[in-house]
């Protein structure tokens, strides 16, 4: 379904799932604006770049108003800026922990609460937010990153609750590995304790393997444009085979098995 005239806004535009996804919208008639923390030139045809910091308020309020002031309108919010902790939870300070959920977390809250007006105004908006699996499971050396997407995950739950009637959507994407440069741009523990290396190690290069065959952007990229186009969108899309066994077996199976099931591929103890 097309979407021609209308605007989109796509956060972390500049690599990845974020650009794939600005490239499908604008092929499915959408005027996009994609977002980067630094100003970059756009290389993209039919794409604006606009520098926003996603942890800065003004930096947020400018983006958005200068996107309204070109448009006269925001039709979809695409939140996909974020960053990776592959630490122990006991590894990194508070101060690095609080950063992480500043991106994660706060910054699709501020992008979020800065255009709620203008959709409620026009009676109609679609925010889609890029969740993870690990919004779902556990996983070893991620505590703090999968608390950030389960945290993604209540809020925009409850936020679709909240914003229905006013015709705004609010969808979740859970992708699991994807070839981009996440992985190599993803923070280590700022205290890194001897205790936990060997381990975090031998997860490291599990996701290093892994990655060999994992999705590429576009199959993220073409859930946006579903969730983002379809008159009644789900509130949750699984990205990819992997995502969608992932999904499945944490609603069926039980616990126990589970958890000796995720150990036992990440290399860990029973």
């Amino acid at each position: 379904m097309r979407r021609d005239g209308k605007v989109a806004v796509v956060t972390g535009a500049s690599t990845g799932i974020g650009q794939a996804s600005a490239k499908a919208l604008h092929q499915a008639g959408f005027r996009v604006f994609g977002t980067s923390r630094r100003a970059v030139a756009s290389t993209l045809e039919g794409i604006t770049m606009v520098t926003c910091d996603v942890t800065d308020d003004a930096s947020v309020t400018a983006a958005v108003d200068k996107v309204l002031d070109t448009t006269g309108r925001i039709d979809v919010l695409v939140n996909n800026a974020g960053m990776g902790l592959l630490a122990g939870a006991e590894e990194s300070s508070v101060d690095q922990a609080q950063a992480l959920f500043d991106v994660n977390l706060f910054g699709v809250i501020r992008t979020t609460n800065a255009v709620l007006p203008i959709m409620r105004n026009q009676k109609a908006g679609r925010i889609v937010n890029i969740s993870s699996v690990l919004g779902l499971i556990p996983a070893p050396f991620s505590a703090l990153y999968s608390s950030t997407k389960h945290a993604l995950e209540g809020y925009s739950e409850s936020l679709d609750h909240e914003v229905r009637t006013f015709g705004i959507r609010i969808c979740l994407l859970e992708p699991a590995y994807t070839r981009t440069s996440f992985e190599q741009n993803m923070v280590l523990p700022d205290r890194s304790l001897d205790a936990y290396v060997s381990a975090r190690m031998r997860s490291s290069a599990l996701m290093h393997e892994v990655m060999k065959t994992a999705d590429s952007p576009g199959v993220v990229a073409e859930k946006v444009v579903e969730a983002a186009t379809t008159t009644s969108p789900r509130r949750r899309y699984t990205c990819g085979k992997v995502a969608r066994q992932v999904s499945v077996l944490r609603r069926f199976v039980p616990e126990r098995m589970f958890d000796k099931s995720l150990r036992k591929q990440m290399g860990l103890p029973a």
